[in-house]
């Protein structure tokens, strides 16, 4: 989310899920983790990510809401 974001606007987290699908072990390999902005409005954001295994299956998923606001200019 951060780097979609103007300079000059801040965030916080609203809610954070993460639904666990599969242990990792040593044959899950390299591990994959990709986010998306699903969608950005005025006031609030919303992200998800999932990360998967080297065979392309999907281990945790996770989505977040955010609260956007301006950030205090420094005087």
């Amino acid at each position: 989310m951060h780097t979609t974001l103007p300079a000059g606007v801040g965030y916080t987290s609203l809610d954070l899920n993460v639904k666990f699908l599969r242990p990792v072990t040593v044959a899950s390999g390299t591990l994959r983790c990709e986010g998306t902005v699903l969608q950005s409005g005025r006031r609030t954001a919303l992200a998800e990510a999932r990360l998967t295994d080297a065979k392309g299956r999907l281990i945790a998923h996770a989505t977040s809401s955010c609260l956007l606001f301006p950030l205090d200019q420094p005087a």
